[in-house]
């Protein structure tokens, strides 16, 4: 479990963090590629937990695998929205301030 979860937390930091998708519309007509581009230099600057630490923070609130996880702009507020697949067959999600790692709500999904 923890190769997958390694190897989850491998591809999202670098499909979030990094800006794999380039040039690519997001819903709601965002650009994408700023979208990355902000979160990146949020996280040089220190204004945002990485994706590490909050998927830890996760873990420590509810142990299963992660399935899922996006970063939403939430009233100017990144919110990371994690949903973990628990041993139990249950889908919770976790909303994590990224800037402080306070969690915000558990919920099932």
């Amino acid at each position: 479990m923890k190769s997958r979860t390694s190897a989850v937390t491998l591809l999202l930091l670098g499909a979030v963090v990094f800006g794999a998708a380039s040039g690519v519309m997001a819903e709601g007509g965002r650009d994408k590629k700023n979208e990355h581009k902000m979160v990146r230099e949020a996280l040089q600057r220190g204004e945002v937990l990485p994706l590490v630490k909050i998927l830890a923070i996760a873990g420590q609130q509810v142990p299963g695998d992660v399935i899922e996880v996006e970063l939403e702009d939430e009233n100017k507020v990144l919110i990371y929205e994690i949903k973990v697949l628990t041993d139990t067959g249950r889908v919770r999600e976790i909303k994590i301030d990224a800037r402080t790692g306070a969690v915000l709500s558990i919920e099932d999904d």
